[in-house]
């Protein structure tokens, strides 16, 4: 992963998900971009009268300018974490459409989940995350987004998914350094009868072609919300320090609705979590 985007609500105070992304792209010898977003005036005002919107527009001028100011203030802070390779970007629009285009041309997106947040509660994380056009996003809790990222063990949730085989694809140069790797078995979905294929595919199999030794545990569930609590208490007992899974979801409008495990696993995470829609 040779450049990491992080999502930034504040330009005036840095939170910890920005410490997180810049410890991250030190260990990895990574370039980091930051990312403010403003929203459209037309967002702001739909409907059109000219003379407050004139104002609205020069006031979001203005703000946009004091962000793209703070691009010192941004380099400054993640130096502190030993990241040197730094560039800070601010935009206009809506957050989702904004990161995705960004993300176009980054490997890895970091978002700290916060309830503080506007864009930082499970719901908006998750709409960032299911938007983000394929994106690997690792959401760190607000709690943990202040410490040295721990990569020494990582647990993998595996169904057999699209989504799943994409997220632990997304997270092999994370595991390249792992000491130790858990597989996290749970129910296998059943392949769509066109794309079916023998043998299924064996994530063991795959990364112990890549130089890589895992482990295996199984998970047991009813309801969506035992399964992602599951998840959560083995992720726990092997004290990894990621889980790596893939992220479920449909549109509904212009916004994401969560698939149950991962709402439940993005409400609840106590460690951070690098998802791939």
């Amino acid at each position: 992963m040779r450049d990491i985007l992080v999502f930034s609500e504040s330009f005036k105070r840095w939170s910890g998900g920005v410490e997180y992304a810049a410890r991250l792209a030190d260990s990895l010898d990574a370039n980091l971009t930051g990312i403010w977003v403003c929203a459209s005036p037309l967002q702001a005002m739909p409907s059109f009268e000219p003379v407050l919107f004139a104002e609205l527009l020069d006031a979001t001028l203005d703000l946009e300018q004091e962000a793209f100011a703070a691009a010192a203030a941004f380099e400054a802070h993640v130096r502190q974490f030993g990241q040197r390779k730094a560039a800070w970007q601010v935009a206009e629009g809506h957050v989702p459409e904004v990161i995705a285009l960004a993300g176009s041309w980054h490997d890895l997106l970091v978002v700290e989940r916060s309830e503080r947040a506007i864009w930082g509660t499970p719901a908006s994380v998750g709409n960032i995350v299911l938007g983000a056009g394929g994106l690997p996003c690792i959401v760190a809790p607000e709690h943990a987004a202040t410490r040295v990222p721990a990569l020494d063990t990582v647990a993998i949730a595996w169904n057999g998914s699209t989504e799943a085989t994409r997220a632990a694809h997304a997270a092999l140069p994370l595991l390249q350094g792992a000491r130790r790797i858990v597989i996290l078995q749970g129910e296998q979905r059943p392949p769509v009868r066109m794309s079916a294929w023998l043998p299924p595919f064996d994530l063991a199999s795959y990364l112990h072609s890549h130089g890589m030794a895992t482990e295996s545990r199984t998970i047991h569930g009813g309801s969506e919300d035992d399964v992602g609590s599951a998840l959560l208490d083995a992720a726990g007992e092997v004290d990894a320090g990621l889980l790596v899974m893939g992220a479920y979801g449909h549109t509904r409008f212009r916004e994401w609705v969560l698939g149950g495990v991962t709402r439940h696993v993005l409400e609840h995470a106590a460690l951070p979590v690098l998802l791939r829609h």
